[in-house]
């Protein structure tokens, strides 16, 4: 399968990376020493689960240079979701996908209206990598899953023929038969813990064991489910128990990306997660005090630290 990475961060970086080793024709696109360091010496994945190393890396700052592709794992930041979309048409137009594999619940969407629908799949990805250093990537813990899914019934074989080619590769990936459903579960967690470890300045473990910080982690989960509901998503009855023992079964070392992307500096995907789900409930008529609050504390770094 011939695959391109776009955004090779911690999640395009190690899926990517898997999907290359197994034999997969795959080409990252990234950008700045990242970029320089795959081009010089590969690229390095460093995983409990085994290390995965690539010489020779097909890696470009310009989709324009590469031959049109089977799928598009669309991994950019939340803020480059429609500009990174209009540079990835030309590897799609003949016939291939993309399945964005990021935070949120809008970039589909996004996609769907830059390059139609009929190219345009789900994905969510369940892992706690980054880039530890220029062509290196870290993987924190033992979680790593994909789910991808169809919007549109024409469209499910070429997801599952995805979700094969990842199996095929030792990544845990399944069909998801509701990917909006499954897109909008991720978003009640990872915007719960984003938001919480990010504005508190610690990891998984210390917001768990503060009564405080766990308190706020449930109650930000609880108004996005409020939310979903409000949008039809149907979420079973059962659905916050389940995440609260994810929660405990993380690393107590783990740290949110948003998290690591405040402590560094960088801007925040933070208005399209915590704020995003305040002004939708605001909208909605639905409260939201949490995860109003935590937008209002991080939006001071949303561009970036202050200079």
């Amino acid at each position: 399968m011939r695959i391109a990475v776009m955004g090779t961060g911690g999640v395009g970086g190690y899926f990517g990376a898997k999907l290359a080793q197994a034999g997969h024709d795959v080409a990252f696109i990234a950008r700045g020493a990242h970029l320089a360091a795959m081009r010089a010496t590969g690229l390095r994945v460093e995983s409990g689960g085994g290390d995965v190393v690539l010489s020779g890396v097909i890696a470009t700052d310009d989709p324009l240079s590469l031959e049109p592709v089977d799928v598009v794992m669309f991994c950019v930041k939340l803020w480059d979701v429609e500009s990174a979309a209009a540079e990835i048409a030309p590897l799609v137009a003949p016939g291939g996908v993309v399945i964005p594999f990021q935070n949120g619940i809008d970039s589909h969407a996004i996609l769907a209206r830059v390059l139609g629908a009929s190219h345009v799949l789900g994905g969510v990805a369940y892992i706690a990598a980054a880039i530890a250093a220029p062509g290196v990537i870290v993987h924190t813990g033992s979680m790593a899953k994909l789910r991808v899914g169809a919007f549109s019934d024409p469209l499910v074989e070429r997801a599952r023929a995805f979700v094969q080619a990842c199996m095929q590769a030792g990544v845990d990936a399944d069909l998801a038969h509701d990917i909006r459903r499954a897109i909008w579960e991720k978003f009640v967690f990872l915007t719960a813990l984003s938001g919480v470890t990010a504005l508190s300045r610690q990891p998984v473990g210390v917001v768990r064991s503060d009564p405080a910080l766990r308190e706020a982690f449930t109650a930000a989960m609880k108004e996005v489910v409020a939310l979903a509901r409000a949008h039809d998503v149907p979420l079973a009855d059962d659905f916050l128990p389940k995440q609260m023992r994810t929660f405990e079964g993380l690393p107590a070392e783990m740290r949110s990306s948003m998290q690591n992307d405040l402590l560094a500096g960088h801007r925040l995907e933070a208005p399209w997660l915590c704020g995003r789900v305040a002004r939708l409930s605001a909208e909605a008529g639905i409260p939201a005090p949490v995860n109003a609050t935590v937008y209002a504390g991080l939006s001071p770094y949303v561009d970036g630290a202050r200079r």
